[in-house]
């Protein structure tokens, strides 16, 4: 790795050093992976990681964050959180991220009280913090740490951490949470996020590389990078007959392309979270 991935990496350790025990919350993606992975790595038997097995996350991510965590030998514990039994979650308000980490975190504290851990951690990395992120309102009002933020970790620098440390999923794209589908406004049910998982286990078993199914009632929008729009004509007929089979009556391709956060484009500058208090380098 080059030397300044590598004071990076060393930083991150330090600092996780500094705890006693962890739990971090562990989805599987690459940004809470490395966390999970270096507090294992400082920390042993201290480090404890946590995935929530609600149904916005996906199916194949959940089998992921399993895998890798036996993998590493680190102590993982799946739960299922609530945020589908709330009313102001499923009516899918701007905020509705802050719902979503407010019962992760909620969950997450309780386990830290009652078994003596010191600090629970996330993922969160600088990249974020310029996004609309109501999510980390609630990591503030638990005092949830973020290391890779705390240690001035850009999404860059996570990956090429992950590569040299070769972890499987150092370039896993980026899998938001399935609510994230919908647009705001739009009710949120079990049975609507299997619809849009399902849907968008077609692109992936089809090969494309980064995609989103965007729900529109009946109407699936798929955001697929611009080299692979070419591809996506190629296999019109598949998609179109696939994703009716999820449950969709007609399959759009968005010329716009796969834009991560998309949805956001309708919020108004006082709807958009994106500053709080967190500690930074």
């Amino acid at each position: 790795m080059n030397a300044d991935i590598e004071l990076k990496y060393q930083a991150l350790k330090n600092h996780l050093a500094e705890y006693d025990s962890v739990i971090v919350a562990f989805s599987g993606g690459i940004d809470s992976s490395l966390v999970a992975y270096v507090a294992g790595q400082v920390l042993g038997k201290k480090a404890r990681a946590v995935t929530s097995a609600s149904a916005s996350l996906k199916r194949a991510d959940l089998a992921l964050a399993e895998k890798l965590a036996e993998d590493w030998g680190i102590q993982h514990e799946v739960i299922v959180t609530d945020e589908l039994s709330k009313p102001e979650y499923r009516s899918n308000p701007t905020n509705r991220c802050f719902h979503c980490k407010t019962s992760l975190y909620t969950y997450l504290d309780e386990m830290a009280r009652d078994g003596g851990i010191e600090t629970v951690l996330n993922g969160t990395n600088l990249d974020d913090l310029g996004d609309h992120r109501p999510g980390l309102v609630a990591a503030e009002n638990f005092e949830v740490r973020s290391p890779l933020v705390e240690t001035g970790f850009h999404k860059a620098d996570i990956r090429a951490l992950a590569n040299a440390l070769g972890l499987e999923n150092a370039e896993k794209p980026q899998a938001a949470c399935l609510s994230s589908r919908f647009p705001y406004g739009t009710h949120i049910t079990q049975a609507l996020l299997a619809q849009v998982e399902a849907a968008e286990d077609v692109l992936a078993d089809l090969g494309f590389s980064q995609f989103r199914v965007r729900h529109h009632g009946d109407v699936a929008r798929l955001e697929i990078p611009a080299a692979e729009m070419a591809k996506a004509i190629e296999l019109q007929e598949t998609l179109q007959d696939r994703i009716q089979a999820a449950g969709y009556h007609f399959v759009a391709l968005d010329l716009g392309g796969f834009r991560s956060g998309s949805l956001n484009v309708s919020l108004t500058p006082e709807q958009k979270v994106q500053v709080v208090n967190i500690v930074q380098p």
